[in-house]
């Protein structure tokens, strides 16, 4: 009788059907806006989303006022409306604090976990916006599960004298601050520079030279230290510093090289302190050989390369790639001390071949072996090469003559036999002292005797380690891009009297990188726009920008 009622009637009833089926999270979700009331500060969701601002601030190298920055807080708002970010000071101070003290208990947790021995490296770096200098620790171990661990320690501002004697004094402090004795250090990787080698030796802690640095020294002195060589690279700089001083040149060079079909690429710069940075160079110069002869007869060009040199330069860069490619494989954070005989040993053979590109460069290559040879000269006679090319089941003892071969096993049965003394000598105390006193052997007792007798036979122990030797190395090696701590994660068990030693040698890099990284991360924190930043926070915002990972693996 009412139509016009009916349907209103109708659409209500269907409005309030929908809303008892509707959940009830989203009717709440529906009416949270931005007027609802904030978190508590002491809440645990405003300290969990305080947290994670934070972490991201830090991993992104960001600096804490952007917690301040309208479009940043109206993305956070988007996502919770009810969470309030903190000021900047907050985040700089408290929050950083407590940051670094949880990463800090991860770290130590993890150190604690593993009794195997640790690797160091270090490493000095001075601000280019800033009058500091900090000093780098970072460690690097296997735990229990032979998986790799690294960790930065320190880089604690360096405001002395770089003296082998402060730097003693540096590390002995950092140590002690970490509670590492330094009978669990296995080695400390560093530079060639004197100071630091001197302060090892007075520190009494082993140490190597970085492989990349002793790299770099061996080309210089081979090669580009040579004179044809360094007119090329002298050639090489002028012509690209051409390009990089003239932005119009830059554009007409670019037209040349899509008028040819070529990739549009700019030229690499070199830097005197990486040797490869000056091939990467005359590789630039070589693709772009065809675009230069071809922008040079229309523009002028303050230098040159005669058809000789050109040729010199192919020849260069095939003698140098192998460097290259070895560079590159060691600067990996997977490269350990296994991996330096084996790689002078295939450098050197690759040097003393004949090759038909060896024409014009032939002095060259002979140089380049001879430097080679010399920076290298006895790392077969260095224990912490040797038993860690050993212990690594990609190469084990096929990098070496059959006198070293000899030498070498010894060297490791004398370690396993080392070991052994001290793990029974620990053992009987250990188990003595869990034993009721009237189970204990009185002395002078039969019981005593048998025990003297049983103490005897401490040689089936060293039995043992030379038996799981002699079938570890029967066995084939595995393939070079295979993981030798997954190998020994599988075989623990079975060659258990190898697996501490393995532990230890392997954890030792070839090389500093991990502190040039470290100080690499360094420079975007303490840049031109956060020029004052204290030596405190750098240290805080670097220990934790890297060790971060570590606690959010855990999470």
């Amino acid at each position: 009788m009412h139509p016009e009622e009916h349907v209103e009637f109708k659409k209500r009833s269907a409005e309030k059907e929908k809303e008892k089926q509707t959940p009830k999270r989203m009717l709440k979700q529906t009416t949270l806006d931005s007027t609802a009331r904030p978190y508590s500060r002491d809440s645990e969701k405003a300290r969990g989303g305080t947290r994670r601002v934070l972490e991201f601030i830090v991993m992104s190298d960001l600096p804490f006022n952007i917690v301040e920055n309208p479009a940043f807080q109206r993305l956070l708002t988007y996502f919770d409306p009810r969470y309030r970010l903190p000021g900047h000071t907050y985040c700089g101070e408290t929050g950083l604090s407590e940051l670094h003290r949880d990463v800090r208990s991860r770290v130590e947790s993890l150190l604690m976990e593993s009794s195997s021995s640790i690797s160091l490296t270090t490493d000095i770096w001075s601000s280019d916006v800033s009058p500091m200098s900090l000093l780098s620790l970072t460690a690097q171990w296997i735990d229990p599960n032979f998986k790799l661990r690294a960790a930065v320690l320190h880089a604690q501002e360096f405001r002395e004298s770089h003296s082998a004697a402060a730097l003693v004094t540096k590390y002995e402090n950092m140590l002690q601050t970490w509670q590492i004795p330094r009978e669990r250090v296995h080695v400390v990787l560093r530079d060639n520079a004197a100071n630091m080698a001197k302060a090892m030796r007075e520190g009494g802690l082993p140490t190597l030279p970085c492989m990349a640095h002793t790299l770099q020294l061996a080309i210089h002195d081979g090669l580009l230290a040579q004179r044809m060589i360094t007119d090329i690279l002298a050639t090489g700089r002028r012509i690209i510093g051409h390009f990089k001083r003239s932005p119009q040149a830059y554009c007409a060079f670019h037209d040349v090289q899509q008028q040819l079909g070529q990739n549009v690429k700019k030229f690499q710069q070199d830097v005197t302190t990486r040797w490869n940075s000056s091939f990467y160079m005359l590789q630039s110069l070589l693709e772009q050989k065809r675009a230069l002869a071809a922008y040079g007869a229309e523009h002028e060009v303050p230098a040159s390369f005669s058809a000789n040199q050109w040729g010199l330069i192919e020849h260069i860069i095939t003698i140098l790639e192998p460097f290259e490619e070895l560079t590159r494989a060691i600067s990996s954070s997977t490269a350990s001390a296994a991996d330096v005989i084996p790689s002078v040993l295939a450098l050197k053979r690759f040097l003393s071949r004949d090759a038909p590109s060896d024409r014009g460069v032939m002095t060259a290559k002979a140089e380049l072996l001879r430097a080679v040879t010399r920076r290298f000269d006895g790392i077969e006679d260095e224990p912490l090469y040797s038993l860690a090319t050993l212990l690594d089941p990609r190469y084990k003892d096929r990098c070496y003559s059959a006198e070293l071969k000899a030498h070498t096993r010894e060297q490791l049965l004398e370690l396993l036999d080392a070991q052994s003394v001290a793990d029974e000598v620990q053992r009987p105390e250990a188990s003595n002292a869990d034993e009721p006193a009237e189970k204990k052997a009185r002395l002078g007792s039969l019981s005593s005797m048998l025990g003297e007798i049983m103490q005897e036979e401490r040689p089936q122990k060293a039995t043992t380690a030379m038996s799981q030797l002699n079938l570890y190395l029967s066995e084939p090696v595995i393939l070079q891009d295979a993981d030798p701590l997954a190998y020994w994660r599988a075989n623990q068990d079975r060659f258990s009297a190898l697996t501490t030693a393995a532990r230890a040698y392997l954890s030792a890099p070839c090389t500093s990188v991990d502190s040039e990284r470290l100080f690499s991360t360094a420079s975007n924190i303490l840049d031109a726009q956060r020029s004052r930043l204290s030596a405190r926070k750098v240290e805080m915002l670097l220990f934790v920008r890297k060790n971060l990972p570590l606690m959010l693996e855990k999470a």
